[in-house]
């Protein structure tokens, strides 16, 4: 996963373990837990945690993770993925707060129903986790399926968003 150049970091203590943010000239590139798979390479970024859009992510995760946000606001630059991943994880931002769908479901709302595994695969591959809420994805029967983040913190997430009445 190519990302800008002018990419910029920092690390965040959230609630469910420390996060790695990241931000383009464009807009939040990167939300990643610590130890997630897929993580990223920072090596050739540079730490500035006083990005306007990255403080402006921190303070829309807090405001998350303590139950008084369930959108968030911010300008995403979700253009290092693949053009299908762009397209599946711009679906997955129609995903309401509190609410859930199938990978079935949102291949079918992709107009790729047969698309289901690599559906699954981008989802898995999603930059900008919470942000781009990939943890609203359940299996076919409802069943909580893979999350790069483990399947502890996407059941936080869940019930984090069923308490916070969204």
């Amino acid at each position: 996963m190519k990302h800008d150049p002018l990419t910029v970091f920092t690390t965040w203590p959230g609630p469910l373990g420390d996060m790695t943010l990241a931000a383009t000239p464009r807009g939040l590139s990167g939300v990643w837990f610590d130890g997630q798979r897929h993580g990223p390479d920072t090596s050739a970024w540079h730490r500035d945690p006083d990005h306007p859009v990255l403080r402006q992510a921190i303070e829309q995760l807090a405001q998350y993770f303590a139950g008084q946000r369930q959108q968030f606001d911010l300008p995403l630059d979700l253009s290092m993925g693949t053009p299908f991943q762009q397209q599946v994880w711009q679906a997955l931002l129609g995903i309401a707060p509190g609410a859930t769908t199938s990978y079935g479901r949102l291949s079918a709302l992709i107009g790729k129903p047969a698309a289901v595994r690599a559906l699954g695969a981008a989802v898995g591959r999603n930059p900008v986790s919470v942000v781009v809420p990939c943890h609203r994805v359940l299996g076919t029967d409802g069943s909580l399926t893979g999350y790069a983040g483990g399947l502890d913190r996407k059941t936080a997430l869940l019930s984090l968003e069923r308490a916070s009445g969204a």
